[in-house]
This record gives C-alpha cells, sequence and structure tokens, in this order.
C-alpha cells in the first residue's frame, strides 16, 4: 500500500538527484519554498499532509523528470522502485465495449501499461484524459489513475460510465437510490444528473499526473 512516507521520500530524492534542496526545487517549480519542508508533512493537529497532484506535477515539469523517474524513488529504504504495471487505457477505449467487465474491471490485454507503485487494487488502471472537458484539473495527455474497488464519497473525483459508452470524469455531489448527481471540474460544461439505471459503473481516481 502507498504510505504517506514513499511519497515524500520520492520528493526528497528526485530533489537530491537533480542537485536542489527541497526548497529550492520547490521554488524551482514555482511554489511556496516552505511547500515540502518537513514542517509541512504534519498538520498542527497532527494528521498526515500528502502533497497535492498539481505540486508534483510541477516539480516533475521544473525537473523534465519522467511520472516512470519519480515512481522508482517510491518504495521503504531498502526497496526503492517497487511498482507493478497497470493498464492505460484511452478515453476512447474506455467508451467502446469489451474493455470492461461488468463491475468496471478492466479485461483483456490489448492495451499498454504504465509502472505504479502500491495500489491495493488488483483491478486499478490509468485512463489518459483526451479533450479540454476537464480542464483545469486533467488536461489533455494527463494520466489518472482509478480503483474500481475503492470506496466512492461525496467530494470523491470519479469515472463515470454510462450504458450508451460515455464515459467521464467528474465530482460526485450525491447519489441516491435512483440518481447521481454530478459536478463538472471545468465550470465551462455543464454539470450532470444521471438516472442510476443509465450509469454502467464508476470508479474512484486515486490518483493523476501532468
Amino acid at each position: 500500500m502507498l504510505k504517506h512516507s514513499d511519497i515524500w521520500r520520492a520528493i526528497d530524492t528526485l530533489a537530491h538527484e537533480h542537485g536542489f534542496s527541497t526548497s529550492g526545487l520547490a521554488k524551482r517549480a514555482g511554489l511556496d519554498p516552505t511547500t515540502f519542508n518537513k514542517s509541512k508533512r504534519v498538520t498542527v493537529a497532527g494528521k498526515n499532509r500528502w502533497p497535492s497532484t498539481e505540486s508534483i506535477s510541477k516539480i516533475l515539469r521544473a525537473t523534465g523528470a519522467t511520472l516512470g523517474e519519480f515512481l522508482s524513488f517510491i518504495g521503504d529504504d531498502n526497496n526503492i522502485g517497487v511498482y507493478r504495471n497497470i493498464p492505460l487505457i484511452g478515453f476512447a477505449q474506455a467508451g467502446s465495449s469489451g474493455f470492461f467487465d461488468d463491475a468496471g474491471y478492466p479485461v483483456g490485454g490489448s492495451w499498454d501499461e504504465i509502472p505504479f507503485p502500491g495500489v491495493g487494487d488488483a483491478h486499478a488502471y490509468a485512463l489518459e484524459i483526451t479533450g479540454d472537458s476537464m480542464e483545469p484539473a486533467y488536461r489533455d495527455g494527463d494520466t489518472v489513475v482509478v480503483s474500481p474497488e475503492s470506496t466512492i464519497r461525496r467530494g470523491d473525483r470519479i469515472i463515470v460510465k454510462t450504458h450508451d459508452g460515455e464515459v467521464m470524469a467528474k465530482v460526485l455531489r450525491r447519489k441516491t437510490a435512483k440518481r447521481v448527481e454530478l459536478t463538472s471540474l471545468n465550470p465551462a460544461h455543464e454539470d450532470r444528473d444521471i438516472a442510476l439505471e443509465d450509469v454502467d459503473w464508476m470508479a474512484r481516481i486515486v490518483w493523476a499526473s501532468q
């Protein structure tokens, strides 16, 4: 399972590998220099604070590092770089038949793969975003990692597929016994209110990378 310390260790290692202190890396990426300070990794209440996907995206862009390089830094001190390949599916493919079973699990094998660490869900997969309907959260070419087995709660970012083959990334606003109310990530696109009987499956986005 992916741990809080794993992600922070990867950030520290990325900074070191590219000749930066963590504050120097943050500054280079256009972030507040204190973004990655050790004092920022835990809240005042003592709870773990996770770095945002946006901040990780910016440090990858600033260093020119690939997602694979960043992921290779995740692991414990004696097991750096332990990760497994997960399916990488395009949004157009996701809307086609034959790529998912009735539970929303990927099936078959006619896809690319990407490495990803510590995924507890054996059915996790990645979707490559196309188009601008999910901006500014996700842009064309971004990748989101989806976990079909993760519990979905109000406010979660999710992937929804309808029986008509439409695939969308939205925020779950409300789910009742009959309907699913979704908020669009891009304010230029309308929110959706879908009858539950029209939903093929829903799955939570657990990671995003740019």
